[in-house]
């Protein structure tokens, strides 16, 4: 089975805007790494928008988008948290969080225009973006003696291996990166040398 290993997700924060029936629906995009972030950029947009009837949102987190939520804050159910969650799955992105502002106008807009709304709003600032792919890689830590230096860096040059860390002192270790499709075949190639330790991070 093919590993995949790279994934789409946004290049910075953007915003994006939605007007109908005087209701103003204020989107954001923004790229997040963690569900803690995810919680940090709510909670200043709250605090920015701390007059705003709504604050609805989703998110996707995780190389495999492992972890996702949708939230209507208050609107009816389903018509703002999926509709936004909808736009993040149609541009297959993840590690992203979209929030929309919503400033009620006085008219009621019925479930398929707060579906339109938010949907819209989330697209604008999605097309106010730009959509990057990046890689997933793996860590390792080797530990090795002198005498295996040249084994060792003879590997990591002809893999194209990215050191993160090293520390020559009385025994020798290093931290690398690989592409993760790359993963098997680079530990299995430090592991024939068998006079050193290799462990993933």
């Amino acid at each position: 089975m093919e590993i995949i290993d790279t994934y789409k997700t946004l290049g910075k924060k953007s915003e994006g805007l939605f007007k109908d029936k005087g209701s103003k629906f204020i989107a954001h995009a923004i790229p997040c790494q963690s569900e803690e972030e995810i919680k940090t950029e709510l909670e200043a947009l709250k605090k920015q928008y701390y007059d705003a009837r709504h604050h609805c949102y989703a998110y996707i987190i995780g190389n495999h988008k492992e972890e996702y939520r949708a939230n209507d804050d208050g609107e009816p159910s389903g018509t703002a948290g999926k509709p936004i969650h909808g736009q993040l799955l149609s541009h297959d992105l993840t590690n992203s969080l979209i929030v929309v502002i919503r400033y009620f106008g006085g008219i009621k807009l019925g479930v398929r225009g707060l579906i339109n709304a938010y949907k819209f709003a989330a697209l604008d600032a999605i097309q106010n973006n730009h959509i990057i792919t990046k890689i997933v890689n793996d860590e390792y830590d080797v530990t090795f003696e002198y005498a295996d230096m040249n084994d060792v860096m003879r590997i990591i040059k002809e893999e194209s291996l990215n050191i993160v860390t090293q520390d020559f002192q009385m025994t020798c270790s290093l931290r690398f990166s690989v592409r993760q499709k790359f993963s098997d075949k680079v530990e299995k190639r430090f592991l024939d040398l068998r006079k050193l330790e290799i462990k993933k991070v």
